[in-house]
């Protein structure tokens, strides 16, 4: 199925149009930003009120988003989509009348191994995707054209904290499965519980925190000289298995 959307996000450029956009609650991914005083001041209250994040830019960044445009030191980059909380994915599987299937991004940086896993997330049947608003892609252009549009069904929550959201998953009677080459074989593992699924960062994989807060850990078998896959790839191949073996229990 390929549901590919023509996506064009436009970028926020300026200080008043920021500000307006903002106030109207349009969708806003990140706001890149350069300086603290007047009007950016109060573009960083309002962004923090609205959760949404700022990130600190100098001028030729800003540049480059603004397309030559005067950015006044302010650029808002929009969303392709809303993000929802934690309690709206956990609804989901309480919807269906199915145990939780939740995939936890860490640090997934790359918008495109965001998008691709957010495409299979869906053809795979998985409830939603969890992401830390640092150090993570976020839900812009890349990540909705990769997606082929998986981005407008699949619920993509956005926490200030991983770890604490792991602690209220598992108060929800759910299991955390990570991902790393130390863990067991994943055909050998059962996935049919109610489940979160960690995948690892591209260069580092899972944080050491999150490894910690794992109650299990998975690994896929390696025969080349190559010890990793690309994050996308591992991620389809561990939520493919979830979905066989749910399908055969």
């Amino acid at each position: 199925m390929n549901t590919d959307k023509n996506i064009d996000l436009k970028n926020i450029v300026g200080r008043n149009p920021v500000i307006e956009a903002l106030k109207s609650d349009s969708p806003i991914d990140t706001i890149y930003i350069d300086g603290n005083g007047g009007s950016l001041g109060l573009i960083r209250r309002l962004a923090k009120e609205k959760g949404i994040v700022v990130k600190d830019a100098q001028d030729k960044k800003l540049s480059q988003l603004a397309g030559g445009a005067s950015h006044q030191g302010v650029v808002a980059v929009g969303a392709c989509g809303e993000y929802v909380s934690v309690e709206d994915i956990l609804a989901v599987s309480q919807n269906k009348g199915t145990k939780p299937f939740i995939i936890i991004c860490d640090e997934i940086e790359d918008p495109h191994n965001l998008g691709a896993i957010i495409r299979t997330a869906e053809t795979a049947g998985a409830d939603g995707i969890i992401i830390p608003k640092r150090r993570s892609a976020s839900l812009n252009a890349t990540v909705a054209k990769t997606s082929a549009g998986a981005v407008s069904y699949v619920p993509v929550a956005r926490v200030s904290n991983l770890a604490s959201c792991i602690d209220m998953l598992k108060e929800n009677g759910i299991w955390i499965y990570g991902t790393d080459a130390s863990g067991s074989d994943y055909c050998k593992t059962d996935f049919t519980g109610s489940m979160a699924l960690v995948i690892g960062s591209e260069g580092f994989g899972i944080s050491r925190l999150i490894q910690k807060k794992c109650d299990f850990m998975v690994k896929l078998p390696m025969f080349g000289k190559i010890n990793s896959l690309n994050a996308s790839v591992a991620a389809g191949i561990f939520m493919y298995e979830v979905l066989r073996q749910r399908n055969l229990s």
